[in-house]
């Protein structure tokens, strides 16, 4: 591996870490936070949906960005931006500042997470993207296994400040990495960004994401179905736009591509029913079986043990039995791990089956899915689909965990929403399906040198 490659596949992982522990550390913060600032409930909650609702609606453009402007140029911003942001949360005394800086700090992070896999679609063949991807994957499962560990020492210790401070070296360290890389002093393209649908697209999201966050909360409202009018009505004119621009915000290269679609569908499930899981999980072992929050960390330790172990794993799947069948019998996998623990009654053994269950199924199918999407895409559309495939692991959590709150508020206890849950994971095998039998050729305009390193089968 070359110094460059070296450089960028650090970033990569170091943005993608520093994001997924952000969100793992912040939920231990948040009981201090709200009695440090005197908080309301709602309040604390609107630290994680703003930054949520900001992120997701701007992936997608930013992605766009990084394929007009420079995957590392547009890095380098959301990590110094992300950094900045940290900081200021971390020095700020009231929590109306928290909240504006975590919407602040969730437009940085839309920057730089799609950034993350351009950089690699960008810096490596397309036959060697499995390997960085299965690293990439496998330090996002670290980073959510620390996280809670790591928060609590810091919410215990320095306080929730320190949460926040974390971020700022590391964000300053590889912001400042990346502005010194090839690939950041290349020329604009001169291709024209469309801005009426980078708002229609960012409408649609925020006002989807807004009205699955408070559905657990808030039940079905008035306003939250006005929301839902506002995602079909923005959805609707997004679509009717992009059909008749001349430089569609997602290019149809990729949105024509059902390699790439049956990818984000299979990602969208996936999270979705891992999530949702995981929420039931929660409520279960700790209000009706009694564990405290540390045996409960404990006995979901093969998840994040699994999901890190399956990154690697994964990588050579693809090679030997190609993306379809490996996302098949992975998701097979997380659907057994959701129907093991839909036993939660059972001992110490039977609940870390099924976590560890959850944690191989998931871990595979995220680098499997994310390998077909940014291999799949065109060089030159590496942003939008990196941003793609962040909006599918950002929508499909709070869908899960809105349908999973849904189910246990009829009534029928946890076993309804895990069942069910587990036949959506069932339906992403059956999506899965139509990814490639093995990996081909991409859709890209590739450098003439790099020609003869394209295989015909991965």
């Amino acid at each position: 591996m070359n110094l460059h490659r070296a450089a960028t596949l650090a970033s990569s992982v170091a943005g993608a870490v520093i994001v997924a522990l952000d969100g793992t550390v912040l939920t231990v913060a948040q009981p201090a936070l709200q009695r440090d600032l005197s908080a309301s409930f709602a309040q604390v909650q609107w630290t994680s949906t703003g930054y949520l609702v900001a992120v997701a609606s701007l992936l997608v453009f930013s992605g766009r960005l990084g394929d007009a402007y420079g995957h590392h140029r547009v890095f380098a911003l959301g990590m110094l931006g992300f950094g900045a942001a940290s900081a200021g949360i971390g020095l700020t005394s009231g929590v109306g500042w928290v909240i504006g800086l975590r919407v602040v700090q969730g437009v940085f992070g839309a920057l730089l997470q799609p950034a993350t896999l351009g950089m690699l679609r960008a810096a490596y063949p397309p036959d060697r993207l499995r390997t960085p991807i299965a690293v990439r994957t496998g330090a996002i499962g670290l980073a959510a296994a620390a996280g809670p560990v790591l928060g609590g020492v810091l919410v215990s210790g320095p306080g929730w400040r320190a949460v926040f401070f974390l971020n700022v070296v590391p964000a300053l360290v590889f912001g400042l990495l990346a502005l010194t890389l090839p690939a950041a002093r290349s020329r604009p393209s001169p291709a024209r960004l469309d801005i009426p649908g980078a708002v229609l697209l960012a409408a649609t999201l925020a006002c989807l994401v807004h009205v699955l966050v408070q559905l657990p909360h808030s039940g079905w409202t008035l306003g939250g179905e006005a929301f839902l009018v506002l995602v079909v009505v923005t959805g609707a004119a997004f679509v009717r736009h992009e059909r008749r621009t001349a430089s569609p915000l997602v290019p149809p290269d990729v949105v024509g591509s059902a390699a790439v679609t049956g990818a984000l569908t299979v990602l969208v499930i996936a999270s979705a029913a891992l999530h949702g899981t995981l929420f039931v999980a929660t409520f279960v072992l700790q209000d009706d079986l009694g564990y405290d929050p540390l045996h409960m960390a404990l006995l979901s330790l093969p998840l994040a043990a699994l999901m890190i172990l399956a990154a690697p794993s994964a990588a050579v799947l693809l090679r030997r039995v190609g993306p379809r069948r490996t996302t098949v019998a992975a998701t097979a996998v997380l659907a057994a791990g959701i129907v093991v623990l839909g036993a939660l009654s059972g001992g110490a053994v039977s609940l870390c089956t099924g976590f560890g269950l959850l944690g191989a199924g998931f871990g595979t199918v995220m680098v499997t899915a994310t390998h077909v999407v940014v291999r799949q895409s065109a060089a030159g559309s590496a942003g939008v689909a990196g941003g793609l495939q962040q909006t599918a692991m950002n929508v499909g959590p709070v869908l899960g965990v809105a349908v999973a709150a849904t189910l246990g508020g009829l009534g029928h206890g946890y076993a309804l929403p895990l069942y069910v849950l587990a036949l959506v994971a069932a339906v992403g095998a059956v999506a899965g399906r139509v990814l490639p039998e093995r990996s081909v050729v991409t859709i890209n305009h590739v450098r003439q040198g790099d020609r003869a390193r394209l295989p015909a089968r991965g």
